[in-house]
């Protein structure tokens, strides 16, 4: 076929070479259309693979249960109501009757974190101590990269050993094997057994959905956090004694819900509770919205009536942000691709006054013996050859662009195979497309009528 139509075919690439500004202004919308096309769709899926990477990280099929810490100040009629009611808060106890009691959880992990010094051979370093169960590491699929896990016997009796994340290993044991050493921690010397895996994912503004910043974290055994650090559940448990003392000999007709705070004077909060969080997971995602009802009903039979915790579920909330990112970039793309449209158009355009100014050349063609088809492969192949030569630049300046946009923006973009396939396939649709219809008004034209054109 090229044979037959090679002619043809270089005539039309002699026209485009020949009329270099038209031809490149021509194919302007194609190149941009093109770069919108890839750009766009990369941004997409490096926002979709963020949103996987977080599902990852705040773990499969996961549900959270948070105390609500209220401030001191609290509304005097909300108050009243519960006077009658009292709470321990979170417990290890709430841990071990969902444990035994739901037959759809998986995993169970307590958790109690505060933020702290590391202190080592005169360096210091900030990072977060993390009371944990070794069922943690399975939530939040966090492997080791060195090391082992928390044994039975060091989390039974609350051993002095922990397990670091990366940016504290490569901060106190770059040039030594961190596994064996000491450090110490807010005055408490911990023995590292296990170093964790380094994670790269962004997390800004996930923290509240359960994702964390593991590289900068401590975990050791709960009971060595209750036992070496804070158990606010004793000084709770001591307030709610007296508290009931003083009812007995004051003649209160009802026991006070106690609230407690570990420095009552400096801080307007008040947290009564033991643990920080509850982490559990169930076996199944269907299982995630019955295990949630039922948990609620649970905790709350539990607390005596009073609503101190919440209850989330961060994987649904966030494969809720993934569809609506989705539509997003669907939209996104729908906009990207009417470029290509208006491209097409103006290459259909282009060729059609091409076609009005080389009519004496159309007429000449045909006299001397050339059928339409000829024509019709002549002005197509140059509206065809504009598209992609268009849609070739396009998808460079499409690569450059996604790459700027993750460099300067720091949105993360990931250009897929499929996404420059797409767009290139289009652009040369389009030019087929749009091409053809000048092609065929060009072929069908009279000879003689052509050659008498003024």
């Amino acid at each position: 076929m090229f044979k037959r139509y090679g002619h043809d075919i270089r005539i039309a690439v002699e026209s485009i070479v020949s009329n270099k500004l038209k031809s490149v202004l021509t194919a302007l919308g194609i190149i941009f259309g093109v770069a919108a096309v890839i750009s766009m769709l990369a941004i997409g899926k490096g926002a979709q693979q963020e949103i996987l990477d977080q599902i990852k990280m705040v773990g499969v099929n996961n549900i959270l249960i948070s105390p609500i810490v209220q401030e001191k100040e609290t509304d005097s009629e909300e108050a009243e109501k519960q006077l009658n009611k009292f709470s321990r808060g979170l417990t290890l106890l709430d841990v071990e009757a969902i444990r035994s009691s739901l037959p759809s959880v998986k995993r169970i992990s307590p958790e109690i974190s505060f933020n702290s010094t590391i202190v080592l051979s005169g360096m210091r370093y900030t990072a977060k101590l993390v009371g944990v169960s070794n069922d943690y590491f399975e939530l939040y699929n966090l492997p080791l990269y060195q090391g082992v896990f928390f044994n039975d016997y060091q989390e039974a009796h609350g051993i002095q050993v922990c397990i670091i994340g990366a940016n504290i290993r490569a901060k106190f044991f770059s040039q030594v094997d961190p596994i064996g050493q000491y450090l110490k921690f807010d005055n408490v010397w911990l023995k590292v057994i296990g170093v964790l895996e380094k994670t790269n994912v962004s997390l800004t503004g996930f923290e509240e959905q359960g994702v964390n910043v593991y590289n900068d974290n401590v975990y050791i055994p709960i009971k060595t956090m209750l036992m070496r650090y804070q158990n606010r559940a004793l000084v709770n448990t001591k307030l709610a004694t007296e508290a009931t003392s003083m009812q007995i000999f004051g003649g209160g007709g009802h026991m006070g819900r106690v609230i407690v705070s570990s420095s009552s004077a400096s801080t307007s909060e008040t947290n009564y509770n033991q643990l920080d969080k509850i982490v559990v997971q169930v076996h199944e995602t269907e299982q995630l919205t019955p295990t949630t009802e039922v948990l609620s009903r649970m905790m709350l039979r539990r607390h005596t009536g009073v609503k101190d915790f919440e209850i989330t579920v961060p994987e649904l909330l966030l494969k809720q942000q993934q569809r609506t990112k989705d539509i997003f970039n669907i939209v996104l793309g729908a906009i990207a691709s009417i470029s290509l449209i208006v491209g097409g158009i103006g290459i259909m355009n282009i060729m059609f006054a091409s076609v009005m100014e080389r009519i004496k050349e159309i007429g000449t063609r045909m006299a001397i013996g050339a059928k339409k088809m000829d024509i019709v492969v002549q002005f197509l192949s140059e509206a065809v050859l504009i598209s992609v030569t268009g849609g070739f630049i396009g998808v460079f300046i499409g690569i450059i662009l996604s790459v700027a946009i993750q460099e300067i923006a720091g949105i993360t973009t990931i250009i897929s195979l499929f996404s420059v396939v797409v767009a290139f396939g289009v652009s040369a649709a389009v030019g087929v497309i749009f091409g053809y219809s000048p092609a065929k008004r060009a072929s069908e034209r009279d000879p003689i009528e052509s050659l008498r054109y003024e």
